[in-house]
């Protein structure tokens, strides 16, 4: 029903934005209004605001506060990104997973190495694993006498962006990119796991502690305590650097639900094969040989290929959860499809040229990722409005549109990081957007369906805000005020 429902949302909000006669537009008294809370606004005393807000029909500038000022746009370059992937690789694209050998099946045994060769999958689920696994069983193999060995050549060997901050290692949203890794849950937060803290029977009492997939890929020390029901819960989780030893700590009180957490692993390649080899065993296929990395010789023949969900499926969760890890994906895949090098470096390449087609002026943009999680990327808000109105005219645009979050809608996979804000009858259903967060820096852009019956694109982009939590409230009254009219 909620798809249902969304998907109306979005026929309607398509039909405005369609070619058509325009109502008049009270710009004067629009500006009047942005100017007064730009300007008097006390948290942004001190603090840098960049909004362009455009016609959405013909892509008239209707009001511009320093929109060709370069910011920081934090996950607002997620729109680059994502544009710049749907006209690379197209709506229907799909990643691959490979099985293959070296080796010869006879009498139930595999004689030789089974290979794993990820393609950039940023979907692979334990159950996905599994069906790989019984693709083989059904192939007879009960023994595989040689080795298992994950290829990850697909891409480069660099697992973090440039700028990513130290501090953000060992969390999910900063999880290390490779082209054979793993998520826990169909939010597809790749390179990650799950883990799950309840409150034991008791006070004093250790909490009951779950990781998601079931893996001793990671080794969890639980260090909290249950605790009365008028006491706080505060737990933190802390990975060891360059291991998978997470410990957790803290209070949960008796009565407490308990929380989830999603924590990054390091090296998601060995992550990726130790949830293979589980389901290899879990199938009744004994591996006698290791299990370790290398490269599938090239005569090796596939005995099993994964697709993936489409990029236009993909896109749900990497837009509206603000997936960091698909983002370097896409670009790392842009790289590999265009340039043959999965790197940044080359993927940021293809961006630019691309976004060049779209009349976006690469000459004063900085790219440094596909996430935004940069404080080195600087984009005028000017050049996203303009991004927002050139992406109308492609054939993927309800595609793209489709994995805005949705201001005040309930959901993840609908309002996704939009639907706890903006509920009001004036805007909620109403906005489609992109948020973005990073310390000191607020940003959104999209569009919206005003009083008036007009569609309009905005791009507000906020730096050096002492508190970036403020900056939300601040979008929230400008999107109002562009409601209004």
């Amino acid at each position: 029903m909620l798809k249902r429902l969304n998907l109306i949302i979005l026929l309607c909000f398509l039909a405005t934005i369609l070619p058509q006669t325009q109502p008049v537009f009270a710009v004067d008294n629009l500006g009047q209004q942005l100017n007064q809370l730009l300007n008097e606004d006390p948290d942004l005393q001190g603090a840098i605001a960049g909004v362009s807000i455009r016609n959405a029909t013909n892509g008239e500038v209707i009001f511009d506060h320093f929109g060709d000022v370069r910011l920081r746009p934090a996950s607002n370059m997620k729109l680059f990104t994502a544009a710049a992937a749907l006209s690379v690789l197209g709506e229907n694209y799909t990643f691959k997973t490979e099985v293959l050998t070296d080796g010869i099946i006879k009498n139930k045994t595999l004689q030789g190495n089974l290979y794993l060769k990820g393609k950039g999958d940023p979907t692979l689920l334990k159950e996905d694993f599994d069906k790989m696994a019984g693709e083989l069983k059904t192939m007879g193999i009960q023994k595989i006498t040689g080795h298992l060995i994950g290829d990850d050549t697909w891409y480069d060997d660099v697992r973090y962006s440039v700028d990513l901050p130290w501090s953000d290692e060992q969390t999910y949203y900063g999880a290390q990119i490779s082209a054979l890794t793993a998520s826990p849950t169909h939010d597809y937060d790749s390179g990650s796991v799950m883990i799950e803290v309840k409150p034991g029977n008791h006070e004093g009492d250790k909490a009951g502690i779950t990781v998601l997939p079931k893996t001793d890929f990671v080794k969890i020390i639980n260090q909290t305590e249950t605790v009365a029901k008028d006491r706080k819960k505060k737990l933190t989780y802390e990975r060891a650097h360059a291991k998978n030893t997470i410990t957790i700590t803290g209070t949960l009180p008796v009565t407490s639900k308990g929380e989830k957490e999603w924590m990054g692993v390091w090296e998601p390649t060995r992550y990726a094969l130790a949830l293979f080899k589980q389901s290899l065993i879990e199938q009744g296929i004994q591996l006698s040989g290791k299990v370790k990395t290398g490269t599938a010789p090239t005569q090796a023949k596939t005995v099993h290929t994964h697709n993936s969900i489409k990029l236009a499926d993909l896109l749900v969760p990497f837009m509206k959860l603000s997936n960091n890890g698909h983002a370097e994906t896409l670009v790392k895949e842009m790289g590999r499809v265009v340039k043959g090098e999965g790197s940044w470096e080359k993927g940021i390449e293809v961006m630019e040229a691309e976004l060049a087609k779209f009349g976006i002026n690469t000459e004063t943009l900085v790219l440094r990722d596909g996430s935004g999680i940069s404080h080195v990327n600087l984009v005028p808000a000017a050049q996203l409005s303009h991004l927002l109105v050139a992406v109308q005219q492609q054939s993927w645009f309800p595609a793209f549109l489709h994995s805005l979050p949705v201001a005040g809608v309930s959901g993840k996979m609908e309002g996704g990081s939009l639907r706890s804000r903006m509920k009001g009858p004036d805007v909620k259903g109403k906005v489609f957007a992109k948020t973005g967060t990073i310390s000191t820096v607020s940003t959104l852009s999209g569009y919206i369906t005003t009083k008036s019956g007009q569609t309009m694109i905005f791009s507000i982009m906020l730096n050096n805000l002492v508190d970036e939590a403020k900056g939300k409230k601040i979008e929230d009254k400008l999107i109002s005020i562009i409601a209004s009219h």
